[in-house]
């Protein structure tokens, strides 16, 4: 059967209904799902699948070619049909390699240039695009997905993730007999550049907030883990950079033969918690496979939590660049409550996913804003999530503050996030169920129903936020409170509902 997210565009086929999984709480998060079925998923976040097995039941070839073929077609209708330039990049994982001389190979054959960047990061693939002014860009990335995973990420000719009116159309011309090729003579070129990620850090070291003489002051001791991808070539790097001497490198081997479950949540970073404590660093620093979230560790080992990423990092942007901000909705109220810290300064939030996040952004012209997930976007460098310039920011808040990161953390609001998850059956009719749900809570007092996406319920002590996942055939049931008790009984309090 199929499956529509809330942007109309997510398409699951081929899916074996998974078991019911138990719920775990913030901050040590769900439990990773590998699934041993085919999946193929079309959505707002990209094309999204398993390697191998029939076409259309995962990311086979077949499939590779197809999309990146709508791509392209898509863009040149968009420009009128002028000879285009697109940014290639990948992340390590495995399949990294096959999948992107398909997408080179096939832009090539719609008479497309190509800018072939090789391994690198999703953030550093977008400045890209921006930077050699192309028309767009496809980065071959499953983010925090596993390795038998991976994905064709299509990005504007501002480097941007396309929106999901554009993501519909690219399925349309997908499935459609419009497709068209170049002839020998018209064939697309192929340039490479493989210094794509040194012109990255460059920017980042330009910022005006970035303070590179006081993180070298410092002399912080960092533990890295890029989990064998392509953070291990971006982040040592930045950090040697920002003046950074002594750093403990963990999997920063872009193999793709990941060392744990690629995810940067609290269970799958053991491994670098004992590393801080046992080597005595004043951070740990994580990144998914495509280096778009940051995590962080405390000198004690402790996690930092993902929420708090972007919620530090914008505390140390509004002291200096006072302005709005921006998350999603099932983010943390944390980043409200430090933007009302400033004067004149306002929090909004925007429905799940990157680009529903940085066009609120352009709306209310956030000076920063992100994901909870440890995404961090700031406009003065460009509009993506980008762990490189969250790292940045971060240190420079940390060198200036003169204090231990577990000292920094008890700062900010304390807030728990309870994270739970429904599995989609045949015999759920989820809209409806959503709308009696929103429904009902309109109705109660005290409560604030926000249904930009799926639905969220803001109490005076908490909140709940019930929406269709972009990348899996759940509904996802996240609340947050200041208790871990009150943020479970919210949820229980729901799921009863459900």
């Amino acid at each position: 059967m199929d499956f529509f997210c809330p942007e109309g565009t997510l398409i699951v086929k081929y899916f074996v209904p998974l078991q019911i999984q138990k719920p775990h709480r913030f901050p040590f998060s769900k439990k990773n799902i590998s699934l041993n079925t085919m999946s193929l998923i079309k959505s707002i976040s990209g094309i999204r699948g398993t390697i191998g097995g029939r076409p259309g039941e995962g990311l086979s070839p077949l499939d590779v070619v197809k999309f990146t073929s709508a791509f392209g077609t898509f863009l040149q209708r968009r420009n009128n049909g002028k000879r285009l330039t697109l940014v290639v990049g990948r992340d390590a994982r495995l399949s990294g390699a096959m999948v992107d001389r398909l997408v080179v190979g096939t832009l090539q054959g719609m008479g497309i240039d190509v800018i072939e960047t090789g391994l690198s990061t999703t953030p550093t693939t977008e400045m890209t695009v921006i930077d050699k002014h192309a028309d767009g860009g496809i980065i071959i990335t499953a983010s925090h997905n596993p390795k038998h995973w991976n994905a064709l990420k299509l990005l504007n000719a501002r480097g941007e993730f396309i929106d999901a009116a554009e993501g519909a159309e690219v399925l349309r011309l997908a499935e459609s007999p419009e497709l068209n090729y170049a002839e020998v003579d018209d064939l697309g070129q192929v340039t490479e550049d493989l210094t794509t990620i040194d012109h990255h850090i460059e920017r980042v070291l330009a910022l005006p907030l970035v303070d590179r003489e006081a993180i070298a002051k410092a002399g912080f001791r960092v533990a890295v883990d890029a989990v064998n991808s392509t953070g291990g070539m971006a982040i040592p790097r930045l950090l040697r950079a920002l003046g950074v001497t002594d750093v403990v490198e963990l999997n920063c081997e872009p193999t793709g033969h990941f060392a744990h479950n690629p995810e940067p949540i609290p269970q799958n970073l053991t491994q670098i918690s004992d590393t801080v404590a046992r080597e005595h660093c004043d951070l740990g620093i994580v990144v998914d496979p495509d280096v778009d979230r940051l995590a962080l560790v405390c000198e004690t080992g402790e996690m930092f939590g993902e929420e708090y990423t972007l919620v530090s990092v914008a505390d140390y942007v509004l002291q200096h660049t006072p302005g709005n901000t921006v998350s999603n909705l099932s983010s943390s109220r944390a980043l409200r409550d430090v933007t009302h810290r400033y004067a004149g300064c306002e929090y909004a939030a925007a429905a799940v996913g990157e680009v529903n996040v940085t066009t609120l952004m352009r709306q209310t012209g956030a000076v920063i804003g992100g994901e909870g997930n440890g995404g961090v976007i700031y406009p003065a460098l460009h509009y993506g999530r980008d762990a490189l310039v969250g790292v940045a920011l971060f240190l420079t808040l940390l060198a200036k503050k003169g204090c231990k990161v577990s000292e920094l953390r008890k700062t900010y609001p304390e807030y728990i996030i309870s994270k739970n998850r429904i599995d989609l059956t045949p015999e759920i009719d989820v809209d409806a169920l959503l709308d009696r749900l929103a429904k009902k809570y309109q109705a109660t007092p005290n409560c604030t129903v926000t249904t930009i996406d799926g639905v969220k319920i803001d109490m005076t002590d908490g909140w709940v936020h019930l929406r269709k996942s972009n990348t899996e055939p759940i509904i996802r049931i996240y609340s947050e409170a200041a208790t871990e008790a009150r943020a479970n009984e919210l949820a229980e309090e729901i799921k009863a509902q459900v």
